[in-house]
């Protein structure tokens, strides 16, 4: 295996989560540094063999945001 994605996301407790997709590998972070670190050891310690660890850990940092549109008293979205 050459790469190895993980999903990150803002944890509403504050920080970053991460989870390998595939893989059953969590971490988390309380600044993007950490949770960098963090993952780095999460993938070294999944992987029983040094070769087997992936030379490529991609991530994908995924923000939610919610906009609400509401029509003002002329009827158009502010």
């Amino acid at each position: 295996m050459n790469e190895i994605m993980f999903l990150i996301e803002d944890d509403p407790e504050g920080g970053y989560s991460a989870q390998a997709l595939g893989y059953s590998i969590f971490t988390e972070g309380e600044t993007v540094e950490d949770v960098k670190e963090n993952i780095a050891d999460a993938v070294k310690c999944h992987f029983d063999e040094s070769s087997d660890i992936p030379k490529v850990i991609r991530l994908h940092f995924v923000r939610e945001e919610i906009l609400t549109y509401a029509p003002n008293s002329k009827g158009c979205f502010a």
